[in-house]
């Protein structure tokens, strides 16, 4: 999967141009689809898909499997009949260039809610029996996870520690009451599940078909307030008294940060998971590789060994280390799955016993212009020091600045160090130019941000590390999906060798 010569393009579907205040899987998506295939891309990369919570984070989810109801197209609503043409009027005048995640959800829920309704009262025998086969094959995590969202949703968003106790201890007498009381909401949340899926897979099928592979990405931790720790607590590091986490996820204090990072998730109860062969960690795998071709495994490091700073704590400075059996679940997960098609996050401090995890089981790693610059010449980043081609070389991530505003950002002397690497800079701005360094790199595969392509600068970023607001929020426009770009992009792609190969026939 990962030894031939390829390039694609990291955005998130909240990204794309919508008449509805946020990007989604209609119209628009399938355009993408197909600039990528007149520019020949071969990968799009995107972030978790699922439903987020506050902060509105792809990486801090109500489920780790569930689909963001909120990237559901209103206008194949309107196609499918859920939706009427007066529905889609008097839409408010949502932001062009970014996403106004209040505004959304208070619009466009009540159109998913009208569906919903419709749905129930027009619904054919064949509509029913497809839709019952999705909560069949999914009800693994689908029936948690809708019975989650509606008792959030009755428990005024509380996370679920601060709910009615027998409910919180997931009590069966309780579970069988609120399930009785709340059983239209649980539809509803399980209707917008197949919804989503829908759209999403024949969104697949047309990149598959265009010879496109979809790029997803796993964060190793879930949000606390999800539905997966509430209905598994044994296999997370939890207070027993209160449900809060009592070890909590990040990172010990490093050049970047003096006290490290705290990002609060409960960690795994590896000794619990390991009784079980993981399964738990096996059905979510085995679940994402149903919607994506390739998963990028976020913050990989933590399969070996993992920080955890106990509760009580405000930094991450008191952690340590503990050691994560991830050779045995890798080797378990390839029993299962055959061939992985996983790639390794592994920025940030790295041991060897990480590099050697990574390496048993062939996992490419990633590869990061942006960091290239900044030391001497042994900079792992650079690129003539990758080792083999079986590593993913980006301008940047969704966690960086944009290349120009990188750039803009970097003092003269920081500049010089650039251009004096580059040997000039192109007429066509710095961001051209690291597009093409990354392009005519030995990587097998290249990912440029959509916001490189399009030559932005600092206030298009998709995330700032750290902060919470104004973050996942931007978008492109209808016009950027131009033949100007597909052909430069294109250009570049049969440049440095990294063209479709053509298929034969017979």
């Amino acid at each position: 999967m990962f030894d031939s010569r390829v390039s694609g393009i990291l955005l998130h579907p909240t990204s794309f141009p919508s008449p509805f205040g946020i990007g989604d899987l209609g119209e628009n998506a399938y355009k993408f689809i197909d600039f990528m295939a007149d520019a020949d891309q071969q990968v799009w990369q995107i972030l978790p898909l699922g439903p987020t919570g506050y902060g509105n984070s792809p990486y801090l989810c109500y489920s780790a499997l569930a689909g963001n109801p909120l990237l559901i197209s209103p206008e194949k609503l309107l196609e499918d009949n859920l939706l009427a043409e007066d529905d889609l009027n008097n839409l408010p005048d949502y932001f062009l260039d970014r996403v106004d995640y209040s505004l959304v959800i208070a619009t466009k829920i009540p159109l998913l809610r009208k569906a919903s309704l419709k749905f129930q009262q027009q619904a054919t025998e064949t509509d029913l029996k497809e839709f019952n086969r999705f909560c069949d094959r999914h009800a693994n995590w689908l029936d948690d996870y809708a019975l989650f969202m509606a008792l959030k949703e009755a428990h005024e968003g509380k996370s679920w520690h601060q709910w009615d106790k027998s409910i919180a201890c997931r009590q069966p007498e309780a579970i069988t009451q609120w399930a009785l009381d709340l059983k239209d909401e649980i539809f509803l949340h399980k209707f917008w599940q197949y919804l989503f899926f829908s759209q999403w897979k024949q969104l697949k099928t047309y990149a598959n078909e265009k010879g496109i592979s979809i790029f997803g990405d796993i964060p190793i931790y879930v949000a606390h307030d999800s539905a997966d720790v509430w209905s598994h607590p044994d296999i997370f590091c939890l207070d027993k008294k209160t449900g809060e986490a009592a070890l909590m996820a990040g990172v010990p204090p490093d050049y970047f940060s003096a006290t490290g990072q705290l990002w609060g998730n409960p960690v795994y109860n590896w000794d619990e998971l390991e009784k079980t062969d993981f399964q738990w960690w096996i059905r979510r795998v085995e679940g994402i590789l149903e919607y994506v071709d390739i998963i990028r495994v976020d913050h990989f490091r933590g399969f070996e060994a993992y920080w955890a700073v106990p509760q009580g704590e405000t930094t991450a400075m008191s952690g340590k280390w503990l050691k994560a059996p991830g050779d045995k679940f890798f080797e378990l997960l390839k029993q299962d799955l055959g061939e992985l098609p996983i790639v390794a996050e592994d920025l940030g401090v790295i041991t060897p016993e990480v590099e050697a995890l990574r390496d048993q089981f062939g996992f490419p790693g990633m590869k990061i212009l942006h960091f290239a610059f900044d030391s001497d010449r042994l900079n792992p980043f650079l690129p003539y020091n990758y080792n083999n081609c079986n590593c993913i070389v980006y301008t940047g991530t969704h966690d960086n600045n944009t290349t120009i505003g990188w750039f803009n950002s970097r003092d003269p002397e920081a500049q010089a160090r650039v251009v004096d690497y580059l040997g000039c800079i192109c007429d066509d701005g710095i961001h051209w130019a690291l597009i093409r360094l990354a392009m005519s790199s030995v990587a097998n595969t290249a990912i440029v941000p959509f916001q490189d392509v399009l030559g932005l600068g600092t206030d298009t970023k998709m995330n700032t590390p750290s902060t919470v607001e104004g973050n996942w929020e931007w978008r492109c426009r209808q016009e950027a999906f131009n033949p100007e770009l597909s052909g430069r992009l294109k250009y570049l792609t049969y440049l440095y060798g990294r063209m479709p190969v053509p298929k034969t026939i017979g």
